[in-house]
């Protein structure tokens, strides 16, 4: 376990000297340092540094990553084809949102028409088997036939 410490310190040692010795071309990509007091140093992609022929394309000079990033900048307004692509995103999003709640409240709808239904076909038959068992073959039937003076 401590010769792996003893390579990534020199490992991370050499990261530095070529960093600095390449001042004009300056980029960590994407190290990550954990808790260094406990030296448990993590790196992701130290390799650039070593082999810089492999990535090209991440290193650049300062002055355009400058650029880069004040061109970019949270306050720096969109432009009008980004603005445009967001609000077609947000609206599709929207329209597929709308079709899923219509589709529920369809669903939701045809449930309940059809529990309804039921409930009053249920219904009908009980009064149809209530007004059957207490018929008393008149019409209109006995207690409206009552003539009380």
């Amino acid at each position: 376990m401590n010769w792996k410490r003893v390579i990534l310190l020199c490992a991370f040692a050499l990261v530095l000297i070529l960093a600095i010795k390449k001042n004009r071309k300056v980029s960590i990509t994407n190290v990550d340092v954990y808790v260094i007091f406990k030296l448990k140093i993590k790196f992701k992609l130290w390799m650039n540094f070593l082999v810089p022929e492999i990535k090209k394309g991440i290193f650049m000079p300062e002055a355009e990553a400058s650029k880069f990033f004040k061109r970019r900048a949270k306050r720096s307004p969109k432009s009008r084809d980004e603005m445009n692509a967001e609000n077609r995103q947000r609206l599709a999003a929207d329209e597929r949102r709308r079709e899923y709640y219509e589709e529920q409240r369809n669903e939701y709808e045809n449930y309940v028409e059809e529990e309804r239904d039921e409930q009053y076909e249920r219904t009908r038959e009980k009064t149809e088997q209530w007004r059957e068992w207490h018929y008393d073959g008149l019409y209109p039937p006995y207690e409206y036939n009552r003539h009380h003076v």
